[in-house]
């Protein structure tokens, strides 16, 4: 799942990329000590913030991907973000998803994000 949302980004595919996010008012977000909930703030936020017109987009990788059953449908991941402009990092950290099989996919119920000190 992450090396596809991974490829949606890097891509632009901001629809794809938030395709692993749960499509209700319950998904939550929190970064930067705030938290956001729904799946349509949060698009609007990514949308604003890294997939504007004009906008230059760093590349996405995730590394340390770590995933942690907790029930046969629910699922803890943890993991590092890598934002790459050509061999530079510009922004990097740990995450954390608290993941729900919908169907056939895991969907992403909760994302706290955190950034590395500069």
């Amino acid at each position: 799942m992450l090396s596809r949302s991974a490829s949606d980004w890097n891509r632009g595919d901001l629809a794809g990329f938030m395709s692993d996010y749960a499509h209700d008012s319950l998904t939550s977000y929190v970064s930067a000590g705030h938290v956001v909930y729904g799946w349509q703030t949060l698009f609007d936020r990514y949308q604003t913030t890294y997939f504007a017109r004009g906008k230059s987009r760093d590349s996405l990788a995730f590394e340390e991907v770590r995933v942690r059953p907790l029930a046969p449908d629910l699922a803890l991941c943890t993991a590092r973000f890598k934002l790459l402009r050509r061999d530079s990092v510009t922004a990097s950290g740990p995450f954390t998803l608290i993941l729900q099989k919908r169907g056939d996919r895991w969907q992403i119920l909760h994302d706290h994000t955190s950034s590395d000190p500069k």
